[in-house]
């Protein structure tokens, strides 16, 4: 497969996503939108599409991220879910994976930022894709905002915090509000960008502190998107 990433700054990276691939033997290629780089004018060049996250907001002041272009980046979903391409939205990229469905990004009841469980639904439980997550699985969480959800969208799994953490927009559409790329690099690049973090921790229910994030063992929610993705791909 030719597997496409879009990446919205430098420390929200693919993490395990990008692990999966080299194991899986796939072509990657990537935009850099805190780069300049150009998005593909189509999705003529790949088959798979992976929107990861980062600080923007769908609905929020942009203006600190002058080459963040929503618009631009919702157009080539569009023309992916056309196509019938694989599409995976990550934290940000499932808000404008939801976007592009015609939903609407909304706050978050809690920010979340840490390892915290999800649950899955009914509907996650049943679901080909993620039912090995079981009823409940630690995820990572980074996040203030949550995808819109369409009419047509499942709900997969919530967590204490968000009530939309898993979203199934269709069967090769998945929105993931929830982080199962994080590593123990990922989360030192995460922790190390936001200073005020320590400070959260004291304060919000669902922020943890620095060290306890780093110090966590990330294998099994590794192994667990690589069961999805595995999945996922093979329909």
């Amino acid at each position: 497969m030719k597997i496409h990433f879009i990446l919205h700054e430098t420390f929200e990276v693919p993490g395990a996503y990008l692990a999966w691939v080299a194991l899986s033997g796939h072509d990657v290629t990537m935009t850099k939108v805190y780069q300049n780089e150009k998005l593909p004018e189509n999705a003529d060049s790949f088959d798979f599409l992976i929107i990861m996250g980062g600080p923007q907001s769908p609905i929020g002041d942009n203006s600190e991220f002058p080459y963040f272009n929503p618009e631009a980046e919702i157009d080539l979903i569009k023309k992916a879910i056309k196509a019938d391409k694989y599409i995976v939205g990550v934290c940000l990229g499932a808000q404008l994976l939801g976007e592009a469905y015609g939903g609407t990004t909304e706050k978050s009841p809690s920010c979340e930022i840490g390892n915290f469980p999800i649950e899955l639904t009914e509907a996650g439980l049943g679901d080909e894709n993620i039912k090995h997550f079981g009823k409940q699985a630690i995820t990572g969480h980074w996040h203030n905002d949550m995808p819109g959800l369409p009419d047509t969208a499942e709900i997969l799994a919530k967590s204490k915090g968000c009530p939309r953490q898993i979203i199934k927009y269709s069967k090769k559409h998945y929105g993931f509000q929830c982080h199962l790329e994080f590593t123990k690099k990922v989360a030192e690049l995460l922790t190390d960008s936001d200073k005020e973090l320590e400070k959260k921790s004291q304060t919000l229910p669902y922020v943890q502190s620095p060290q306890t994030i780093r110090d966590n063992d990330y294998n099994e929610m590794n192994n667990l998107l690589y069961e999805f993705l595995d999945n996922f791909t093979k329909k």
